[in-house]
This record gives C-alpha cells, structure tokens and sequence, in this order.
C-alpha cells in the first residue's frame, strides 16, 4: 500500500462521517448561499474542528467563492479541499538536522507515547540515522521496560536507569552517550503528567537546562502525543501543554479509529501548533510525517 493510500485508509471513519455529510449536503444546493454556508459550518462544528474554525474555513470559502466566481456547489469540495490545505501549511517539517538532533516526546499515559517513539526511531533507522532512546519516564517501572522492548526491536541504543531516578540525569547521560557515538537522533521519553503541572514544568525545565547547556546548537523539538479518539479534549490537551512546556509540534495517533480527524484543523488554526507526524494504524511503520496537501485530498477523496 503506498504512503498516501495508507493516510486515505487511516482517514476512512472520518471520510464516511462528516465529510459524507458534507459531500451529501452540497448534493442538495442548487446554488451557492448563506444557507449552505450556515450548514457547511454546523456540518464542521460537529466534526471537531471547533466552532472558530468552523467559521474560519467558511470565511475563508467565501472569499474563493468570489475570487473564483465559482456557482456550482458541487465546486465547493475542491475549494474546501485547498482551504483545509492552506489552513494546515505550515511548520510540519521536523527539525532533525543537527549531529546529534534531539527530540523529547511528551504526552499522558494511554495516548501511546512509548509506542509513538518506537515508530519514530523505527522511521530514523529506515532514513539511515543512528538513534539513541531516553527513558526519562522515570516515574514508572512499565515506561521503562515498554521502551528497552522497542529500543531491542529497532536495533537502537538506550540509556535507562531505575525507577525514580532524576530524568534530568538520563538525559545528560543519554547526551553524553550519543556525542561518544556519533549519534543522529536522540529521542527522550518523558513524563507527562498533566494533573501536576507545576512539577511537569520544572521537571521539563531542568531536562531543558541540560540540553542547553551540553546541547547548545542542536535542532531541538518538543512533540506532544494526542490520542485523535478524544476529540475536542486533545486540544484543552495542547493548551495545558503549551503553557507548561512550550512544544513545537503534535504527534496525532489512532486517526484510523476515529471519526474526529477534524481535529488536525482545530489544533492548528486555533493553537498555532503544527501537526509532525499522524499514525494511522497498528503496524510498525503506520506513523507517517504529516503532509497537509495528501491529508486534505485523502479527507476529500471518495473514489475507491
């Protein structure tokens, strides 16, 4: 199955559900107006990409609409699909370039962070990086060992120490590891416990001074794991985050168990936080870098 077959098949639940409503709905127009703009944007709000940018994407549809001079409501779907594109540009690219790179993934327990830095060091090895992991989720034992099952999967190096241990400590050895080993990619798995924010940040803050100071000119990204079946709770998610730890990019997962892909939109229009990578199944190489033109043309595309 090619790249973008698979992101097509991942966005299927999402495909049937709003957007087949919406596809029905402008079957039923027999010319462009308010009317159909007022339903296009409920049609939207009831796909999870909030109401701002429910009325965002129409604002931005009435303006093609008269740019285009466009009266078929059966056009709508290609300006729809652009509009989704442009909305969605913009940032997804990762920041990986630097000898050694760094990546510190975040995210609460169950939204399969663990499993999300597997793929993403199965994808850098495929790319013919050498990755190292941090278990710097050291708050649980199961964290830890989840991450040497993946580390012995890939191939990849891994600094672990005991169960609370300092994760600052793991991630100055796991630096000091990857600079004697001439490492690509460093990915740190840290905690993410949202109900003690304060901890969170200092915790983070103190990961943040070690990489500044040993790691001073590495690209750094700081990616938030989302669960795509919690919908409109990913993004009170990314707001909680942002505040705490100033994340650069969002990993979306279990798009291919959901109807709510409209959630990509809502987190980059209202939060300003560009998608890097969406997972769209259970195998090893189903977490795919995020493409806004393949995500909104598989979203629209109903041909078998």
């Amino acid at each position: 199955m090619g790249l973008f077959q698979k992101i097509k098949e991942g966005l299927k639940k999402t495909r049937d559900g709003v957007v087949g409503q919406i596809d029905s709905m402008l079957k039923s127009f027999t010319k462009i107006d308010e009317d159909l703009f007022e339903e296009l944007e409920e049609l939207l709000v009831m796909g999870d990409v909030g109401v701002s940018t429910a009325e965002d994407i129409c604002d931005k549809l009435r303006k093609k609409v008269k740019e285009t001079g466009t009266k078929d409501p059966n056009e709508i779907h290609n300006l729809l699909e652009e509009v989704v594109a442009d909305i969605l540009t913009g940032g997804q690219e990762l920041k990986v370039s630097t000898k050694p790179s760094i990546v510190l993934v975040i995210g609460v327990n169950g939204v399969g962070k663990t499993t999300t830095i597997g793929k993403m060091a199965n994808r850098f090895k495929k790319d013919g990086k050498k990755v190292l992991l941090a278990a710097a989720d050291t708050f649980r034992a199961a964290a830890i060992d989840q991450l040497q099952i993946w580390a012995d999967r890939c191939n990849c190096d891994i600094i672990k120490q005991n169960e609370g241990s300092d994760p600052a400590a793991v991630v100055f050895d796991a630096i000091s590891a990857a600079k004697a080993r001439g490492t690509d990619v460093i990915i740190v798995d840290t905690a993410g416990r949202l109900h003690n924010k304060k901890h969170l940040m200092d915790e983070l803050a103190k990961i943040n001074r070690i990489i500044d100071r040993e790691l001073p000119d590495a690209d750094k990204e700081v990616l938030l794991v989302l669960d795509a079946t919690t919908g409109q709770n990913a993004v009170s998610q990314v707001e909680h985050f942002k505040e705490a730890t100033g994340i650069t990019g969002i990993v979306l997962t279990k798009l291919d168990g959901t109807a709510k892909g409209g959630i990509v939109l809502a987190i980059k229009n209202s939060l300003d936080v560009p998608v890097k990578f969406i997972g769209v199944g259970e195998q090893i190489d189903d977490l795919q870098p995020f493409d806004p033109v393949d995500f909104s043309k598989a979203l629209f595309d109903f041909s078998d």
